[in-house]
């Protein structure tokens, strides 16, 4: 898809420049060796006009992502939200992604930057891995050890494992992959996090071989909200084709179900499991049709 054309304006450094003038530090760690840090949020167009969800909780964590990695972050949050803000008006944006990117400067050595930049670009997006039920598979690619990387962080090298990952998944007919941890339990998707439904209660991966995802926490709140039970506890490969039913959560793709993974079909019907409950609620969160926090 196309992300720009001549007239759209990204958010770097203090000014707003056209995407397609803005440049690359060809001599940058970031371009070298993957060395940056960037979110995802999603403004939606709601009765109370745009509106970024949550869009604190996800310039928090780029702050804490770029702290994980020794890449300096001298911005106010405050202030980028508002500038966000401007970036979609300016770019006539109702619903949108939105990337935040920071990078280093100049440094060819393997040490922490001592500077760095900041973009932030939006486009209209839909979801990102579509609507439909999904069929994944277990992946050959396992998730990055906690011990040799902060997993915890979003960091852009990390995502050359998710690009393994899903690009394996798709050359065998499936549309997204799950993503086992060293020790062999299901972790994730390459880019969500992942729920199972299994008699009535709703179980995903605890954090620590995980991304701690913004819209997980938020489908953890809806479950205490609605009175579902969810557990927090480690899922073997048995425990994830066992289930009744399944769902993936994340910025990007929202929440979406999954039809089947490997060659197990799910015996549940999606309309009929708490997923689609769940994906009903989270729907009516993000386009503010009943009382919730937004950050403006």
């Amino acid at each position: 898809m196309q992300y720009y054309n001549q007239d759209t304006l990204i958010y770097l450094n203090d000014s707003f420049v056209k995407a397609s003038n803005a440049g690359v530090d060809l001599f940058g760690q970031s371009l070298h060796y993957g060395y940056g840090s960037f979110e995802g949020l999603r403004a939606y167009s709601t009765h109370n006009g745009t509106r970024i969800f949550k869009a604190e909780e996800h310039f928090d964590r780029l702050k804490k992502s770029c702290e994980a990695i020794g890449l300096p972050y001298t911005w106010n949050n405050r202030e980028l939200i508002e500038k966000t803000y401007e970036l979609l008006e300016v770019n006539n944006l109702r619903s949108a992604y939105i990337r935040p990117l920071i990078y280093s400067g100049s440094n060819m050595h393997l040490t922490s930057a001592t500077s760095a930049n900041i973009m932030i670009a939006a486009w209209e997006w839909g979801p990102y891995l579509g609507q439909n039920l999904l069929k994944v598979n277990i992946s050959r690619i396992e998730r990055p050890n906690p011990k040799s990387f902060p997993v915890g962080a979003k960091v852009s090298g990390q995502f050359i494992n998710s690009i393994l990952a899903t690009t394996d998944a798709i050359q065998h007919g499936f549309d997204e992959a799950l993503l086992v941890d060293q020790e062999g339990f299901v972790a994730q998707a390459s880019s969500e996090n992942l729920f199972i439904e299994k008699d009535f209660k709703i179980y995903t991966p605890p954090l620590g071989n995980i991304f701690p995802g913004i819209t997980r926490q938020t489908v953890i709140d809806i479950c205490k909200s609605l009175n579902f039970d969810i557990i927090e506890k480690r899922l073997s490969v048995q425990d994830v084709y066992t289930a009744d039913s399944a769902f993936l959560s994340g910025t990007a793709a929202g929440i979406i179900g999954i039809k089947q993974v490997d060659q197990v079909i799910y015996p549940e019907a999606w309309e009929d499991s708490i997923g689609a409950s769940i994906q009903r609620k989270y729907k009516n969160l993000v386009l503010e049709q009943e009382n919730y926090e937004v950050i403006i």
